[in-house]
């Protein structure tokens, strides 16, 4: 046999009617995903900050950056929004990965101002006396030390500051803004763990209580390892039953609209099992990023845990980047399986609810209380998800607008009661709060009140909101336990305040130390945000309106 011949057995001459069929290049539209371009970039620049600013410079240029690159990027989200983008110009951008449409645009809005109100606390140093001469902030001074080693003292005593913070907090909030608006299941995912990884190393930089903080940060990181498996194994199986990871064709298929199968995938192409299944396990994902019962467990513990101002960013950005990202896959990817899930996502709105409620009662801990109050808003959020209407959405996204300023505002309350071990937050010694400093209490009665839902705060437009659309869709017997839920919630909420007022301070009590503008101005907005919100919500429930129609 001539070599030639052996030759031919793998390769073939090309005839010239046999061109080489070109690789298109990338169509990516720049300018429509900007605001996170925007994140990302700021968030490289402040890695490149942190390996070559003198140390001494290095707080003042990341929170410069990161203020400047969230404001900007808000600034493009509304540029957008005014060019018609959440309105007559949604499309999908970047080959089919992005939905830019009016729910994106508006959570992304939402969590760069959450981010920025966010930043204000984490760069706070006020709140603690200074050590050795130098102002202290809420994260460790080397995270890589032991706790308690002499490593960590001399970082301690050499005034070192934490300040890759900053371009963590960054990282995750690019994560959060592609989350809500990814169009494939692939990119679904990459956000997920582009959100996911910084905020596992957020949790465990406490500067107080190093070794709860750690903790906190491995149950958080392994939990969320357990999701993210599931996420990623839905995925596949959606993959099997649709023979693609777009939104649009696997809504197609689910549909029974598409109708050219490819050969290959023909035998699994259509398979009832793999599309249930994998349905639920990338819900499931979604439902623990949420924090709903019985996805819940890990939400307490990294909440107190946690240093309280990576708690607060979290409580309220990843909330509303979660439940973008399900709105957008049970509206857009599963509207034709909803006789399958409503039943399901009933039952964990109804446990949520109730759930967070009786738990919280319970507690001793005012970050504890705050997290199962957290779980208790994700079941009321939910019975909005389960409205499946376009009212349905609206009310979600204005839901999810007014709870994040609050969230981070009552977080950042929790900095300022201090006594010698750092944050006080066992709840006796909050007794007789609002003699010793009346404003710190009223404020944070302010922000207990809009969580327990009293008119005339933004926590009462949004719960009616919800509750007014659940009703019309069909789900009144769960608006019933919402109101329930709420009733049982609103006596602990009331409890604290009362526990303020009412009771006498104890002479050992802890202080109220005096915040910087920063804190303050996270505080101040949040309160501002609160109360506009509650008496004249109507323009804000307008522009979720406008903004509740998905691109598909």
């Amino acid at each position: 046999m001539s070599a030639s011949a052996v030759h031919s057995l793998w390769t073939t001459a090309a005839t010239a009617a046999d061109p080489i069929s070109k690789i298109d290049a990338p169509k990516i539209e720049y300018g429509q995903l900007s605001p996170t371009l925007i994140v990302v970039g700021a968030a490289i620049i402040g890695v490149l900050i942190e390996a070559f600013v003198p140390r001494k410079s290095r707080y003042y240029a990341q929170v410069f950056v990161s203020a400047v690159a969230l404001c900007a990027a808000f600034a493009a989200v509304v540029g957008l929004a005014a060019d018609g983008y959440g309105t007559t110009k949604a499309h999908i951008a970047a080959m089919g990965a992005i939905a830019v449409d009016g729910p994106s645009l508006f959570l992304q809005g939402t969590i760069l101002l959450a981010g920025l109100v966010g930043l204000f606390t984490f760069a706070e140093r006020r709140l603690d006396p200074e050590a050795h001469g130098n102002r202290v902030d809420s994260f460790a001074a080397q995270a890589a030390s032991v706790p308690g080693s002499d490593s960590e003292k001399a970082a301690v005593k050499a005034g070192f500051t934490t300040t890759e913070v900053f371009p963590l907090l960054l990282f995750a909030i690019a994560g959060m803004l592609v989350f809500p608006s990814a169009n494939d299941l692939l990119t679904l995912f990459v956000a997920l763990e582009v959100f996911s990884l910084p905020l596992y190393l957020l949790c465990a930089l406490a500067r107080r209580k190093r070794l709860m903080s750690q903790e906190a940060a491995v149950k958080y990181f392994l939990l969320g390892a357990f999701a993210s498996a599931f996420t990623l194994f839905g995925i596949a199986l959606l993959y099997g039953y649709a023979g693609s990871v777009s939104y649009a064709t696997i809504a197609q298929v689910v549909d029974g609209s598409i109708t050219n199968v490819d050969p290959a995938l023909a035998n699994t192409m259509g398979n009832d099992a793999l599309l249930l299944v994998g349905a639920a396990m990338i819900v499931m994902g979604l439902l623990f990023k949420v924090g709903a019962v019985p996805f819940h467990m890990w939400t307490p513990d990294v909440y107190q845990g946690a240093p309280t101002p990576v708690t607060g960013f979290m409580a309220a950005a990843t909330k509303v980047a979660a439940f973008g990202a399900l709105l957008r896959l049970l509206y857009v990817v599963l509207p034709g399986l909803r006789w399958d899930w409503r039943p399901v996502m009933w039952a964990v709105a109804i446990v949520t609810m109730l759930g967070g409620a009786i738990v919280a009662i319970t507690q001793t801990d005012i970050k504890r209380l705050l997290a199962y109050s957290s779980i208790a808003h994700a079941g009321f959020i939910l019975a909005g998800v389960i409205a499946t209407s376009k009212d349905g959405v609206s009310s979600v996204l204005f839901y999810l607008g007014a709870y994040s300023f609050v969230t981070i505002g009552a977080f950042a309350v929790v900095t300022l009661v201090r006594d010698a071990g750092g944050e006080a937050t066992h709840l006796s010694k909050w007794a007789g709060l609002g003699r010793r400093s009346p404003l710190v209490a009223a404020v944070f009665a302010v922000f207990l009140l809009a969580f327990a839902g009293i008119p005339l705060t933004s926590g009462f437009a949004g719960k009616f909101a919800v509750f007014k659309a659940a009703a019309e869709g069909g789900a009144a017997p769960l608006v019933v336990v919402g109101v329930i839920s709420s009733a049982v919630a609103a006596f602990f909420y009331i409890r604290v305040i009362v526990l303020m007022f009412f009771s006498e301070p104890r002479p050992e009590g802890p202080t109220v130390a005096v915040p910087s503008p920063l804190t303050m101005a996270a505080i101040g907005l949040g309160v501002v945000v609160t109360l506009v919100l509650g008496v004249a919500p109507q323009y804000f429930l307008n522009l979720a309106s406008q903004a509740g129609v998905f691109v598909r």
